[in-house]
């Protein structure tokens, strides 16, 4: 069978031969219309999707930044708090020796037993002075050593223990407070008088050896005030009490001992500490012209400060009659 097919406004004309009849067949033509976005839109979209992600990046820093200082801070206080309670525990511990200030031996003349010392640190000299925030006042951070002469039993035998401590500043430990705990037999009668003027001098010389405990760093104030039993200041020499202004220190002999001790511990906080150890500088000592130092000295905004006054309960009223 022949046919012939032909299209006509968009029909299929189907042509038939004999008797049988032509077949049409409609197809429809479509007019689907493709568009897209223009350059311009493209741009509009990705500029305000990059408002939107610096925004959020702006609060993520933010919010980061606020963390961090958290942590800090929390990590400082935690730290502090707990270099405060053991100091705080090893002074209520002190106890007189109820020797001299001076014996003799033989015809040799011996130092007594200190009960309980405070004086300046050589190393820190100049101090560091620090201007306070929104203030045309400034702070002094005094360094101080301490020693403390306690009593007890060690494995049934009686035993005096000397504890000190001290701040060392050093190239790789700026600014780092340090321990020194040690005893000897009471049955040796010149025990008490060497665990100060021979184990805790040691100790104050080099602090950072690796023979004692390292507690914290960044201290850069540690000062210590003794009270007598009317809660008045320490300041003149009494019976069994002596001071020296150059360098200051306080010295407490046989049954004397203060009534009351006030610690205080500035510490600086680690970001600032890291920030100051990275800038050169001629340790152990600091002149005032040091770079680390006048960095130092523009951040009294970033030192926590702890203080706290102790009871002591082996103290002696009649010393201060």
């Amino acid at each position: 069978m022949n046919t012939k097919q032909t299209v006509t406004s968009g029909k299929w004309h189907v042509a038939g031969t004999g008797s049988k009849p032509a077949h049409h067949v409609t197809c429809h033509v479509s007019r689907v219309t493709r568009s897209a976005f223009t350059l311009i839109e493209v741009m509009v979209v990705m500029a305000l999707l990059s408002l939107i992600v610096i925004a959020l990046m702006t609060v993520f820093n933010s919010t980061q930044a606020a963390f961090r200082a958290s942590v800090t801070q929390t990590d400082v206080l935690e730290s502090g708090r707990a270099a405060m309670e053991l100091i705080t525990d090893d002074l209520r511990a002190i106890s007189p020796s109820l020797g001299f200030s001076n014996v003799v031996i033989n015809g040799n003349s011996y130092n007594g037993p200190v009960n309980f010392y405070a004086g300046t640190n050589n190393y820190f000299n100049p101090p560091l002075i620090q201007a306070l925030v929104a203030s045309s006042d400034s702070r002094t951070n005094v360094q101080q050593d301490i020693f403390i002469l306690s009593r007890g039993n060690l494995n049934g035998v009686p035993t005096w223990t000397g504890t000190g401590y001290a701040v060392c500043l050093s190239p790789s430990n700026t600014y780092s407070l340090y321990r020194f705990a040690t005893n000897r037999p009471v049955a040796q009668y010149l025990s008490a008088s060497n665990l100060f003027y021979g184990d805790f001098q040691n100790f104050r010389v080099t602090p950072n050896n690796g023979s004692y405990s390292h507690l914290l760093d960044g201290v850069v104030g540690f000062r210590v005030q003794t009270f007598d039993a009317n809660g008045g200041l320490i300041l003149t020499n009494r019976t069994n009490i002596r001071t020296n202004a150059a360098p200051p220190s306080i010295v407490f002999y046989s049954n004397a001992l203060p009534a009351s001790v006030e610690i205080e511990l500035a510490t600086i906080e680690d970001r600032t500490l890291q920030r100051a150890e990275s800038r050169p500088g001629d340790l152990p000592a600091l002149p005032p012209g040091d770079s680390r130092t006048k960095y130092l000295q523009d951040q009294g905004g970033k030192v926590h400060v702890f203080r706290q006054r102790v009871a002591i309960p082996n103290v002696d009223p009649s010393v201060y009659k």
